[in-house]
């Protein structure tokens, strides 16, 4: 047996006009029965007790006639199994699934949906809204406060090898040398790689011209130790004097021989990475080495704790750069959208196409949770709900039935009387 849930304070109002009502429907029916009673018993020393008499007597029937009425739509008259009675609790399930099938007719068609949301400027209403710095701030914030939530919610453990997983699977696993031989034959032939090498030679002469001493015993330090000493010096000036001077002619002349070498190692480079099942094997190999090596993995962990606190602490900030930037970005994509007609229409027209389609596909499944959550409540919870929106209404309906059986008891009885003295 289910558990009862407590009246929520609307609904405690609501029980409370309903008792009210109820009481004074069943006032009415208790004064019709004293009037009756009275009148019956008089009627032959005061005729015309005969026509109050005659209405309270309708005004019996109406009011028990529909006090059966309103009453075996919740439950059975005085506990009687009265066939065709207790509707709501007996036939619930069937009530929400006509309900469900009612909505998702009524509600959910095609051109229920396209055709309300087709009268509606969603963008330029949205796009007006935010572009208020006030409401773009607001919208940043809420979904800060849901990305942070998200975050800590994540495990560090699992994201580290989701994210390994992930780069295995797209990174690691296909085979980079035929790509990169093709990326690169696609450079060498566009030229793209000359300033590449234009900054390595820049880079190599600027450095052996602040470095002089780095030559100091590249030559000498392997002569006799019985050549004089002022010789060792000549031979490193003259090497390092030939150095600078080789330097300068590759840096000078674009068509040095040097050039066309290294062009030439590089071409025939990206040619056996694109063909040469050798140098494709080496390549992998030590692409595996790289990534197989734990300080790889350390490296990554490091990247992703940082990642994520530098995000939280950023979203968590009001002022931070991030945030500031999100909300102008935000303000000024809305204030463009709620000025510029033609995207106004594009994005509506978007609107109500992916509108349309969750409507279109998802139809039946929306109307089911309507008849699955009617058919998962309690019968008697159901009726006690149902009664306590709709049920001071339907009292007005024995009160009038009191009233209508009233009048016509009357309108009979006078006819009759006329008719038939």
């Amino acid at each position: 047996m289910t558990k009862r849930q407590a009246l929520s304070p609307a609904d405690q109002e609501r029980l409370r006009a309903l008792r009210r009502m109820k009481t004074l429907a069943l006032a009415l029916l208790i004064g019709m029965a004293v009037v009756f009673a009275v009148s019956f018993a008089l009627q032959g020393r005061y005729p015309w007790l005969g026509y109050v008499r005659a209405a309270s007597e309708g005004g019996m029937v109406g009011a028990l006639a529909d006090w059966f009425a309103v009453t075996a739509l919740f439950r059975y008259p005085l506990g009687l199994r009265i066939p065709h009675t207790a509707i709501i609790p007996n036939r619930k399930d069937e009530i929400g699934v006509s309900l469900g099938e009612f909505v998702e007719t009524n509600f959910l068609s095609d051109e229920v949906v396209s055709g309300r949301l087709a009268s509606i400027d969603i963008a330029g209403a949205l796009g007006g809204w935010v572009a208020r710095p006030e409401n773009a701030r607001r919208v940043v914030a809420e979904a800060a406060t849901a990305v942070r939530g998200l975050a800590s919610l994540l495990d560090d453990d699992a994201m580290r090898d989701a994210i390994e997983a992930v780069a295995r699977t797209h990174l690691i696993e296909p085979d980079w040398g035929p790509p990169l031989g093709r990326l690169g034959a696609k450079v060498l032939e566009s030229g793209g790689h000359h300033d590449a090498v234009d900054l390595l030679i820049d880079r190599l002469d600027d450095w052996v011209a602040a470095n002089p001493d780095a030559f100091g015993a590249l030559v000498s330090g392997r002569l006799p130790s019985w050549v004089p000493s002022f010789v060792d010096r000549m031979v490193d000036d003259r090497v390092y004097t030939e150095a600078r001077r080789f330097l300068g002619e590759v840096r000078q002349d674009p068509d040095h021989k040097l050039r066309r070498t290294l062009d030439g190692y590089l071409a025939e480079l990206a040619e056996r990475l694109q063909h040469d099942p050798v140098t494709i094997a080496k390549l992998e190999a030590a692409k595996g080495r790289a990534f197989d090596d734990p300080r790889m993995r350390e490296l990554a962990a490091s990247a992703w704790e940082a990642t994520r606190a530098a995000v939280i602490a950023a979203l968590t900030d009001p002022q931070s750069e991030l945030r500031r930037r999100a909300e102008a970005a935000l303000a000024d994509a809305a204030a463009r959208l709620a000025a510029d007609p033609a995207l106004r229409d594009r994005v509506n027209r978007w609107l109500t196409e992916a509108a349309a389609h969750l409507v279109t596909t998802y139809r039946h499944d929306l109307a089911s949770v309507i008849s699955d959550t009617v058919t998962g409540w309690d019968a008697r919870e159901t009726t006690e709900k149902i009664e306590l929106q709709i049920g001071k209404d339907l009292q007005f309906i024995r009160i009038n039935g009191t009233v209508v059986g009233a009048l016509a008891g009357l309108a009979l009885f006078t006819v009759a009387s006329a008719l038939l003295p």
